[in-house]
């Protein structure tokens, strides 16, 4: 259980930072059954040629599976959201609770730079809190040597020169450029390694621009990530700063045209 000194810092940083980890939420049980359940899936399961960057890519809905249903409803986990003040986070309102297994293979290419956030044409983009965020438990340690995270702090409330120079995330595009492409796979003068535990939860914010290196080792390092959403048009409890008038004024009710690309939404 964080302490609410421990939660509040750590609310801070996932706002001031876009990304932040919650440590030690999984125990050595639960994660030994849920490396046994991923490797069965993994073993069931083709990687697809467009996700070479991702490595395995495998969803799978609670409602079908016992131990993603017990993931997705995981106290530990969410009382620790409840004490940073995202208690109002539950999976994606959009569609079934589901996760994504994720993995980079042994020998495994990084994964090229991109955020997640769909709806840059929405005022929401101007959001100082999070809205949309994943949750990503890890079942394996990671390292520069395994291919950790990478992010850049604070690239999901302003504009990097690397936004305007990426290409559009995902099927988009980036899914099918060169391996050797300078800009997709360059290392960012801005960005952090985020390395972790087994057993340790991330949650990143959407719009945070995030990759990933290369899996130079012998062994499969997996994570299991779920999308959350907090109630939309609402303005978080703990919330005391200023809020954007481009939040206070947006027509809940308006159809926003959705797109991975930042707009003027994301200034400097």
């Amino acid at each position: 259980m964080l302490t609410p000194d421990v939660a509040r810092a750590k609310r801070e940083q996932m706002l001031r930072d876009g990304y932040v980890l919650i440590e030690n939420i999984l125990p050595e049980d639960f994660l030994d059954a849920l490396r046994a359940e991923t490797e069965r899936l993994i073993a069931a399961h083709e990687e697809a040629p467009e996700h070479r960057f991702q490595g395995q890519h495998i969803k799978v809905a609670a409602v079908d599976n016992a131990l993603i249903k017990k993931l997705l409803t995981w106290e530990p986990a969410y009382a620790a959201l409840a004490a940073m003040g995202f208690g109002d986070f539950r999976p994606d309102r959009d569609r079934p609770a589901e996760v994504i297994i994720l993995t980079k293979e042994p020998g495994g290419p990084p994964l090229y730079w991109h955020q997640d956030w769909m709806w840059w044409n929405d005022p929401l983009s101007l959001s100082p809190w999070p809205e949309f965020m994943s949750l990503s438990y890890y079942l394996s340690d990671t390292a520069v040597s395994n291919g950790c995270l990478k992010v850049i702090p604070g690239s999901h409330l302003r504009r990097f020169p690397i936004h305007d120079q990426l290409v559009p995330a995902h099927e988009q595009g980036a899914r099918f450029v060169d391996d050797d492409d300078p800009i997709m796979f360059s290392d960012a003068p801005e960005q952090a390694y985020v390395e972790v535990k087994a057993g340790d939860l991330a949650l990143m914010d959407a719009r945070i621009l995030h990759a990933a290196g290369k899996n130079f080792t012998e062994q499969r390092r997996t994570l299991v990530l779920s999308w959350h959403r907090r109630p939309t048009g609402t303005i978080p409890d703990y919330w005391r700063g200023e809020i954007p008038p481009g939040i206070l004024e947006r027509d809940p009710n308006a159809e926003y045209e959705g797109s991975r690309i930042p707009g003027a939404y994301l200034k400097p």
